[in-house]
């Protein structure tokens, strides 16, 4: 399949839609969220510190230990999960702020490779799968795949995307892991848009996005 690059063309600046908006809102909200999280897991640490110590002393039941450690792993994972849906906050975010580049793009053809400041866009005619993906990825990288986002998730719920038949990868597009992904993904021949972040030389949100654009949940795909 032969490959091309689009001309570029004078892009105009990402106006932030009511995506954007809202996910950039989001985002603030779980900001907000952060510390109490944290401060959560640390005095449920400083519980199961003294609890353990008190067990060991014989001044306390083991259970109530065990009851701490339950506690303590139960603040660790509402943490982790705040900052894991604010990093796919963020990504959203990019993926909105680029909305308005994106419709200003001649329609996509096979083959063509479109670059413009804040992301990249291939559209190809092969379907991707996340086997091939992972068995890429560990043997080029001898690491796992950074999948950010497999299908629908919670957040693109939330925030009205419609997520189904795409995956998030956690790698900024001009990274080197980035780039040996997008390269492979065209000789696929399967679709990606590359985010380099909602505005040129930021890397917050910066991910690669595999399968078609994500559009609205209710709108036609972009």
């Amino acid at each position: 399949m032969a490959l091309t690059l689009a001309p570029l063309r004078a892009m105009p600046e990402a106006i932030p839609s009511d995506l954007a908006d809202t996910a950039r809102e989001y985002r603030m909200s779980l900001a907000d969220l952060l510390p109490y999280r944290e401060e959560a897991v640390t005095r449920a640490r400083e519980t199961l510190t003294t609890r353990r110590r008190l067990a060991e002393e014989g001044l306390i039941a083991r259970r109530d230990a065990d009851i701490a450690e339950q506690a303590l792993a139960t603040a660790e994972a509402a943490l982790a999960s705040t900052r894991a849906e604010i990093a796919e906050a963020e990504r959203l975010v990019a993926e909105a702020a680029a909305a308005s580049v994106l419709a200003s793009l001649p329609p996509a053809r096979p083959g063509v490779l479109t670059v413009t400041p804040t992301l990249l866009r291939f559209h190809g005619p092969r379907s991707w799968s996340l086997s091939s993906l992972e068995r890429f990825f560990t043997d080029r990288f001898h690491r796992a795949l950074p999948v950010s986002a497999l299908g629908q998730t919670a957040v693109h719920d939330r925030l009205g995307f419609d997520h189904r038949n795409a995956v998030d990868v956690a790698v900024h597009p001009d990274s080197p892991e980035g780039d040996a992904l997008m390269t492979w993904l065209r000789t696929q021949g399967v679709s990606f848009l590359a985010f380099r972040g909602p505005i040129a030389g930021e890397a917050t949100g910066a991910h690669v996005h595999i399968g078609e654009p994500s559009p609205r949940r209710g709108s036609h795909a972009g």
